[in-house]
């Protein structure tokens, strides 16, 4: 028997308005409304932690067409998704398909967004949302169902980092060489990656004091929101900078890495998310395409002596890397890991374990 349709309604800052109908959980929350221009990797994207308190806009039309993986486990760490939870706070799509069909599949998405608590909306036009976003910039927004109305939020005021992180540290033993990783939000193919290059992983919480550690490398994670909300991260990366411990900080990673090297950082109109944006390594003519999920990032003008940009995105020639000009100390705004996306730039793990190693 076919249940019957949910009326839901998107409200935005601007007072803008659209209309569809539930799939997943019926319920009204609220969040920044970002947009999101992959055509696959949902799984990956709804569980990566960076879109802790967000409203996620899909752009690619058909969403829900290859349903939703199992819980297969590698290493204690989920096989297919980046973390054990979705993180977003809704979804928005075009067209929403339960009927799915892939090898892997185990559930359709609506059922995954139901067991997670989580509404999803289709039958929006994610066309004209999209378009206004761009035009005007992130905004504030709310899903509404029936009479459950409710406030405004602007999760960039919290310390997304500490809700997201873990509370103690987790080892991941693999090889000889161990590596800390600073959780401010970290997906699991990080872990992975590090795992399948026979480097043992520290995982710590965001505020955790690693310095009083012996590690052969330090690795400060991606993330949700305002990286200057991240304070005693930087004061601990900060200690870091003054040794020769190499570091790499990824996403969220690389702005907290900037601004302990007393750089600046500030909120881009409507940030960098999907699994397409070219970067250009500078002072080369290699051009990568990267999978990317931020809307903060680095100040180019404000990069301090000693360190200079890595990468640049070819969209806008917004900031996507620093690197010091003489320690091993790296960041890159976009995603080497992928998952979903691209696995262009994975070298950098390569080139980050050579400098561990040595």
């Amino acid at each position: 028997m076919t249940q019957p349709q949910k009326p839901a309604k998107i409200i935005l800052k601007d007072g803008s308005t659209f209309t569809g109908i539930f799939f997943g959980q019926p319920k009204a929350v609220a969040g920044e409304v970002v947009f999101n221009t992959g055509m696959v990797g949902y799984p990956e994207t709804l569980t990566d932690p960076s879109y802790r308190g967000q409203i996620l806009v899909l752009t690619y039309p058909l969403i829900g067409n290859y349903g939703v993986p199992g819980k297969a486990k590698e290493d204690g760490l989920l096989k297919y998704f980046e973390s054990d939870e979705i993180h977003i706070q809704g979804l928005i799509v075009a067209d929403y398909s339960a009927n799915y069909s892939h090898w892997n599949a185990k559930k359709s998405l609506g059922e995954w967004l139901q067991e997670h608590d989580i509404p999803g909306v289709t039958g929006i036009d994610t066309r004209e949302l999209t378009k206004k976003l761009r035009e005007q910039g992130t905004m504030l927004g709310k899903i509404v169902y029936g009479r459950h109305n409710i406030e405004f939020i602007d999760p960039n005021k919290k310390n997304l980092a500490a809700e997201v992180s873990v509370q103690q540290p987790v080892l991941y033993k693999k090889g000889r060489r161990r590596i800390i990783l600073i959780d401010c939000g970290t997906k699991n193919n990080i872990i992975r990656s590090f795992l399948r290059r026979n480097i043992s992983v520290l995982r710590v919480p965001w505020d955790y004091d690693f310095t009083r550690e012996k590690a052969d490398g330090i690795v400060i994670s991606n993330g949700p929101g305002d990286p200057k909300m991240c304070q005693k991260t930087i004061r601990n990366v900060r200690k870091a900078l003054k040794g020769n411990t190499p570091i790499l900080g990824i996403c969220l990673g690389a702005q907290i890495l900037a601004l302990a090297a007393r750089a600046n950082t500030y909120k881009l109109k409507y940030g960098h998310r999907g699994q397409n944006q070219p970067c250009l390594e500078v002072g080369t003519k290699r051009c990568y395409i990267t999978s990317q999920n931020h809307g903060y990032a680095v100040d180019s003008r404000s990069i301090p002596r000693g360190w200079r940009e890595w990468f640049v995105n070819n969209n806008d020639q917004t900031n996507e890397g620093i690197i010091h000009t003489t320690k091993p100390f790296y960041g890159a705004q976009f995603h080497p890991e992928a998952s979903p996306g691209p696995d262009d730039t994975e070298f950098i793990f390569d080139a980050f374990v050579k400098a561990v190693n040595m």
